[in-house]
């Protein structure tokens, strides 16, 4: 197999040659150009026809945003954003997903410019352009198209679910605009909803604001001590696992941890799955596992079933990557396979009293 064509798109001389030099030290990737800015990257992308590109969020002449948008619209390219990982940096690259950028990683650089942390960069920059360039490209404009006329589930009155029911859901490699899917779905009355979303620590703020602003349920990031209540959902920190506990009245209460990563990740699908698991019965509990790379929470979705949960893995067809749910799909881990659009529904008519 011909190694994945990569063209690299930056304004920084430098990120572009950190970035040229850890990309072509992989035999299965292909530097074919590098460019200074958007327009010479359209240039480029005629000649070369790359396979994914690195995109810088900020850049002169023409933004990577506006870029992006054009991009999606006219030849939809895998893309990986290369942000300043700040709060100031969150809005954009949040926006660059929702237009369909597949991932994002920060700068190799600190606050003061200087360059840190190589190794594990290095790693991460090709994980994420592997990924990239086989992912399936979800324009906005193609969701909306997707997207059915009607809401996947008619709001239900209150009172119509189960009052000890959660719903949990993790997801990685597209997820930040699959789970938004889900909720913009949940009625205001909705089950508790906690989520691992693999995020940076600086990022999970602006994420639950946002999802906050477009959702009908109340969303927030998660913390320690927060009771676990119908209407909102709560997003593990970019920092911890979301672990829970149980009160002095017996309510669940989120408990954030900063243990190890677990498969290498931290906040963890598979901590906040097994850690709900223990505080509250199976039958009350139903976890869905979405879009993301590699299989973090899938051995723990397996778990999940095996002790009664009712389980649900995206489907392939929707997934930006297909490895977390495909993970969980060889394990036979989920009692259902669903395209993104009917998750939400599924959800709700597992946690309704009728």
């Amino acid at each position: 197999m011909r190694p994945y064509k990569v063209l690299i798109v930056d304004d920084s001389a430098l990120i572009r040659a950190i970035l040229n030099e850890i990309i072509s030290a992989d035999p299965d990737l292909q530097v074919v150009g590098m460019a200074s800015d958007p327009y010479e990257a359209r240039e480029l992308i005629k000649r070369y026809q790359p396979d994914v590109l690195t995109l810088d969020v900020e850049m002169p002449k023409m933004d990577g945003i506006a870029f992006l948008r054009n991009l999606m619209r006219l030849r939809p390219i895998p893309v990986v954003m290369i942000s300043t990982l700040t709060h100031r940096g969150a809005p954009l690259t949040l926006e660059a997903l929702e237009i369909g950028a597949v991932d994002f990683v920060g700068k190799p650089v600190n606050a003061s410019g200087e360059v840190t942390g190589l190794e594990h960069y290095a790693e991460t920059i090709v994980e994420k352009v592997k990924a990239a360039a086989t992912a399936n490209v979800q324009t906005s404009e193609a969701k909306r198209l997707l997207k059915p006329s009607a809401p996947a589930s008619a709001p239900l009155a209150q009172g119509e679910f189960l009052n000890s029911c959660i719903l949990a859901i993790g997801a990685s490699t597209g997820g930040t605009e699959a789970i938004k899917e889900v909720l913009i779905d949940m009625p205001v009355n909705a089950p508790p909803i906690v989520i691992t979303q693999h995020i940076p620590a600086g990022f999970s703020a602006s994420y639950a604001d946002r999802l906050n602003r477009l959702c009908k349920i109340a969303v927030k990031e998660a913390a320690s001590g927060d009771v676990l209540s119908h209407g909102t959902a709560y997003l593990a920190p970019g920092s911890h696992h979301l672990m829970f506990k149980k009160n002095a009245k017996g309510k669940i209460t989120c408990h954030l941890s900063d243990a190890d990563p677990v498969n290498r990740h931290r906040p963890s699908v598979e901590v906040m799955y097994d850690a709900l698991l223990e505080h509250v019965r199976p039958k009350f509990l139903a976890y869905s596992l979405l879009t993301g790379m590699g299989a973090d929470g899938a051995a723990a979705l397996k778990r999940a079933r095996d002790a009664g949960v009712y389980t649900i893995a995206q489907n392939e067809q929707t997934s930006v990557v297909w490895g977390m749910p495909g993970a969980a799909v060889k394990l036979d881990a989920a009692v259902d396979v669903l395209p993104l659009n009917k998750v939400a529904q599924a959800l709700l008519k597992f946690a309704s009293k009728s």
